[in-house]
């Protein structure tokens, strides 16, 4: 292993804007604290709150490095003090609370998961911010089991990919929402049970044909707004509503004595914010329940584009483009 640089390339904008202030820069290498390690990066997926944090609608939280990027795959490098020393040279992917558009990043040992033999460093680093969102929201929040059948919006996106995955893996039947017949039929050969193209259907109507008048056990909503009602005529008794994101509208008028009679739950959670002990948790889960698929080489995610370092402005402009099928990345290594 060599000597650790002192100066980095990195993508640190100084003021938002369009995906043009996109530029690679020159950074310090951070210094991993209490708990922490650093990894010299390979690869880093593109997210959506990235995009919004470019344009200034989603500051990063206290203490998260200005640079963006949630997940990285590389390889570690230095451990801060707290750590097993023998972590140098190990690979890893991590959920990161920002930094992750550089060569270098820090991220808490606790949010690392290795890379096994089955995965690209590519892949790797599609894998943690969709992979933690889906678990914590749709299996845990939304109690999805074998046998049951979801719903879930955005079929084509990098969550939309990851649940599709996740639900083949697990036995759960899932049916998708996209925006045009091409990507219905996309989210088939990823996998999805069924695809309802939302401009051309009325996705209440498809679903409660789909299930024989039963509903769904699980809506997994990005939208938010005026879905939220028609998400719960989706649903079946018992059934759970998980909100992850309010692309349509943070606002929803919902019908309580329908929420009464069949025993619905709402609920949702939001990531980021979320403590290093909570993601610790979440990544300790997943090593046991998911990740035994993913070293067998069963479970990876769709990754859409590649693009190099310095084309970080076309990346963003492919995700704005909705264009995409699954996970765009960002290869720096």
């Amino acid at each position: 292993m060599g000597a650790i640089p002192t100066v980095m390339r990195a993508i640190d904008p100084e003021q938002p804007g369009g995906p043009e202030v996109l530029r690679v820069v020159e950074r310090p290498v951070p210094v991993p604290g209490e708990g922490e390690v650093l990894i010299q990066v390979a690869a880093a997926g593109i997210n959506r709150p990235e995009v919004m944090q470019r344009q200034g609608l989603y500051p990063p939280p206290p203490g998260a490095p200005s640079i963006p990027g949630l997940e990285v795959a590389g390889m570690i490098v230095a451990t801060g003090p707290g750590t097993e020393r023998d972590l140098v040279g190990q690979p890893v992917c991590a959920l990161v609370a920002g930094g992750g558009y550089a060569q270098y990043a820090v991220a808490p040992y606790g949010q690392c998961l290795p890379v096994p033999e089955a995965l690209s460093m590519v892949e790797a680093a599609a894998m943690p911010e969709t992979l933690f969102t889906v678990w914590t929201n749709l299996f845990e929040r939304g109690y999805a089991a074998e046998g049951d059948t979801v719903l879930v919006h955005g079929g084509t996106s990098g969550i939309g990919t990851m649940a599709i995955r996740l639900c083949n893996t697990f036995g759960v039947t899932v049916i998708v929402t996209a925006g045009s017949d091409a990507k219905c039929e996309a989210a088939r050969k990823v996998g999805a049970d069924r695809a309802i193209n939302y401009r051309t259907e009325d996705f209440v109507e498809r679903v409660k044909a789909i299930t024989g008048g039963k509903g769904v056990a699980v809506v997994l909503d990005m939208v938010g707004g005026d879905y939220v009602p028609r998400n719960l005529q989706c649903l079946g008794e018992d059934g759970r509503h998980v909100s992850i994101a309010v692309q349509g509208g943070a606002q929803a008028t919902v019908p309580l004595f329908e929420i009464m009679r069949r025993r619905l739950i709402l609920t949702g959670s939001t990531l980021r914010p979320r403590s290093v002990e909570f993601k610790t948790a979440v990544a300790d889960e997943l090593a046991r329940t998911v990740w035994p698929h993913v070293a067998a080489g069963t479970l990876k995610p769709v990754v859409d584009t590649v693009f190099a370092f310095d084309q970080a402005p076309d990346a963003h402009r492919l995700m704005e483009s909705g264009d995409h099928v699954g996970k765009i990345v960002l290869n720096i290594g």
